[in-house]
Parts: structure tokens; sequence; C-alpha cells
């Protein structure tokens, strides 16, 4: 597996890298916003170590177009740590943030969770909700509606899924995160509403604006075929 490590401090990219190889991963390392946007449409990668704070062009610029074209994980880098700067991280498209500075094996643990094949993901099973208009793809990990592939992670993937698969149960925050993402997800419960509004956005349309997620209030969130 290769990974992109986008760090404009080379004693940074440089340890990050030395602790992937030691690993079994191959890496490759963008200095810069449009370096990191070329090698990616360049090379086969895997999983992305981005920075928040780069020349050229910014990190969340780069997740954002990355996210234009790719599930892949990404996982921001970054000295900026404050609750709005994670969720403004994760609005742009990360699956994961890990704060400067930090330890080096914690953030391999991080990566291998992210490119580890999850529980929950095997049992996801091939279907279609909302009247056959969205399809579900575990093994593209893709949803589509009308036919038409829908930009999203892997963990607003995993989160609709697990919606999807009771549609009649109300999930709490909690339970999304122990059933979607796994016990070894380490960020805030709250994040889960960055991911629903994520997710509402991008399936959102004139008589299902929620994207077919509804807000039961002091609950959580449940998959709502009815308008």
């Amino acid at each position: 597996m290769k990974i992109l490590i986008v760090e404009d401090e080379p004693s940074i990219a440089e340890v990050v890298s030395a602790y992937a190889k030691r690993d079994g991963y191959e890496t490759v390392i963008a200095s810069d916003g449009l370096k990191a946007l070329e090698i990616f449409e360049r090379d086969d990668i895997d999983l992305v170590i981005l920075d928040l704070m780069l020349p050229k062009l910014n990190g969340e610029e780069v997740c954002r177009r990355i996210r234009e074209k790719s599930s892949v994980p990404v996982i921001m880098l970054t000295a900026k740590s404050s609750e709005s700067d994670v969720v403004e991280g994760l609005d742009s498209g990360a699956n994961d943030y890990v704060s400067k500075p930090f330890s080096p094996r914690v953030l391999m643990a991080r990566i291998r969770a992210q490119l580890r094949p999850k529980e929950s993901r095997d049992n996801i099973s091939s279907g279609t909700c909302a009247d056959g208009r969205i399809e579900i793809d575990p093994e593209r990990v893709e949803i589509r509606k009308d036919g038409t592939p829908i930009p999203v992670t892997k963990s607003e993937f995993l989160i609709f899924s697990t919606l999807v698969s009771r549609p009649i149960r109300t999930w709490s925050r909690e339970e999304i995160i122990r059933t979607a993402l796994g016990d070894d997800y380490d960020g805030f419960d709250r994040t889960i509403d960055t991911y629903i509004k994520n997710l509402r956005k991008k399936l959102a349309e004139p008589g299902h604006e929620n994207g077919w997620i509804k807000t039961i209030y002091g609950f959580g969130y449940r998959f709502d075929d009815e308008k």
C-alpha cells in the first residue's frame, strides 16, 4: 500500500515516512498542495497524510479536490487543534485528525485503523433503498443515487450503510460510532453530526432536503424513506 505524505516540514515528513516504511508501507512525499494533487493523480494512493498549512494550496482545499474524485482515507496532521478546527477539517472530507505534536506510534495506529478492513464494512450488504433510487456498493465503497456515484468518505459510507441497515431504528451517536466506525475510533461524538450534515448535503433534493436522514431530537438519527 502507498501513502502520500503532504507536509512542508522535511523533518516531520521524514519521520512519518520512516515509521510508515517500517510498517511495510510505500511512501511518497509532497511539500506543497499543488504537488500533492499532481502525485495523487499520477500514483495509486491508498491513504493521504495531509498538513493543513501548506504552500501554494492549503490542506482543506487539497482535501476537497481529492474528495471530488476519491474516497481514499485522509488523515489531517496539523498544529490547529481546537474543536472548530477539527470540525472544519472533517467538513472538508477528512477521515481523521491528528494534532501536532504527535506520537508517530499513535499516528501509525490511526493509519492502520483507516486501512484495515473493518468488521462493520465486511458485514455491509449491497442493496438499494429509497424506493430503489439509492444503491449501496460495499465492494467499491460507493453510494449511487439514480445511478450516479455520490462522492463520500469511507466514514460517511459506513455511517450511511449502518443507518440504512435498520431503517426503523433510531441510532444514538455512540451506537453509530461503535457499529459503523469501530471501537478504535478516537474522536468527538459530535463529529457524527458533521458526517450526517455532509451526507444530507450530498443526498439532498426537493422533498428530501435531509437526504432521507431524520433527526430524532434527544436520541439520535434514523434513515427514513418517507418525506
